[in-house]
């Protein structure tokens, strides 16, 4: 059985955006069954040496089956695709296109979305990050558009969905706190297209589950 590690309870601007989250949604596409390990954010799992072991920067998820043990989500979504030819084409130049979209989807896009939204989310009051917020924007945006360009009279990334759109929309999902995704309607389509699908939806419903039942008393 392949186990996945996913945490109890995470703050709620994080809910739906932890990287199981991708891991999951790939099971789900390729019909294949997992179980999860919820583990907490201190320092009894995170940051234990047992964990480290398997996670080496105490990140999720981990993904262990019959004895391999997997971390960094995008390399976990390409083992899992490579089960499969919903997520992963036969064809060898389809195949290396869709490789291809998810390092695009992590490497091109993603590092400048996560930078701009760890400075309005992490330290927006901070004097270091009003003066840096303009010019991350700029970036962010940059690559929207670019994306958006490509999108343009386009369902998916290539002829059908793969893992790269998988990555993509993903990745698009951490913006959900702005407007920059809605404002450019070939993106927001996509998006809409990607969580309209039944895996994502059912990967969703199963990573919040736990934060309901594990959120913190408030006294």
């Amino acid at each position: 059985m392949i186990t996945v590690t996913a945490f109890r309870w995470v703050p709620p601007f994080a809910q739906g955006l932890v990287r199981d989250h991708r891991v999951r949604w790939a099971l789900e596409e390729v019909g294949l069954p997992y179980q999860e390990k919820l583990i907490g954010l201190g320092p009894e799992d995170q940051a234990s040496e047992a964990y480290r072991h398997l996670q080496p920067f105490g990140q999720v998820p981990v993904y262990e089956e019959d004895g391999l043990t997997l971390f960094e989500s995008g390399s976990i979504v390409l083992h899992i695709a490579e089960k499969s030819e919903v997520l992963m084409p036969r064809e060898p130049a389809a195949r290396a296109r869709a490789i291809t979209w998810m390092f695009a989807a992590l490497n091109s896009i993603e590092p400048h979305i996560q930078n701009f939204t760890a400075i309005d989310i992490f330290f927006a009051n901070e004097e270091w990050a009003k003066l840096r917020r303009p010019s991350a924007l700029q970036m962010a945006e940059k690559r929207l558009d670019e994306l958006a360009t490509w999108m343009k009279g386009r369902e998916w990334l290539e002829d059908r969905f793969t893992a790269g759109d998988l990555l993509m929309v993903s990745v698009l999902r951490i913006l959900r706190h702005t407007n920059l995704v809605a404002a450019r309607p070939e993106l927001e389509a996509y998006r809409q297209r990607g969580e309209a699908r039944p895996a994502f939806q059912k990967a969703l419903a199963d990573q919040l589950a736990p934060f309901a039942k594990y959120a913190p008393q408030r006294m």
